[in-house]
């Protein structure tokens, strides 16, 4: 049985043709996930750094390591902070995969079914981990662009409580126990051979 969330719900506001198709289009892009790092040691580095804060929440590794894999993908596809969508996402559904709101919103990003009639296509599971992702990151983007950059009216938007100060705060505080800062090692000579 799905578990309600403390969620809010997103509102449907009308959007000209071209926002549609260009949002549908990012709906839509199947390609196959390649990484989204810039390197395999920043990806060792961050996914274990994450995968040890996440591990109460989700105990199957492989799982958890493939829903890592998957927000750090999409959040920098849509240009966001990875870090940013897991602070949203425990907000959100509390990493759960089959949240449901009150108001309807599903899945780990709680995204509105009315989204698939908007911009997706009728056969879509908000359920699935990467169609939820892909929604939600997208949807967070377009609320950006509409607010200009402003996280603060973006994160109200995306919760359906515009003007409210308590859900962008609990999801800004949320992203500050995600913050990472990549810790390189020194780099040090090798000691000479006697």
């Amino acid at each position: 049985m799905p578990a309600l969330t403390w969620a809010g719900a997103q509102q449907y506001e009308p959007m000209s043709a071209s926002v549609r198709a260009a949002l549908s289009g990012t709906i839509a892009d199947r390609r196959p996930p390649t990484s989204s790092f810039k390197d395999y040691g920043e990806a060792v580095d961050w996914l274990s750094a994450m995968s040890a804060r996440l591990e109460k929440r989700i105990p199957n590794r492989e799982y958890r390591l493939e829903l890592l894999r998957a927000i750090h993908y999409e959040a920098t596809r849509a240009g966001l902070d990875p870090q940013l969508v897991l602070g949203l996402i425990q907000v959100e559904s509390g990493f759960r995969k089959y949240a449901v709101s009150s108001a309807g919103a599903r899945g780990y990003m709680q995204v509105m079914p009315f989204w698939i009639k908007v911009i997706g296509q009728p056969n879509d599971n908000l359920f699935h981990m990467r169609t939820n992702l892909r929604y939600g990151c997208t949807i967070l983007r377009h609320y950006l662009d509409i607010e200009k950059g402003d996280l603060f009216r973006a994160l109200g938007r995306y919760n359906g409580s515009l003007g409210r100060a308590e859900y962008p705060n609990l999801v800004r505080s949320a992203w500050n126990q995600w913050r990472y800062e990549r810790q390189l090692a020194m780099s040090q000579p090798a000691p000479a051979k006697p």
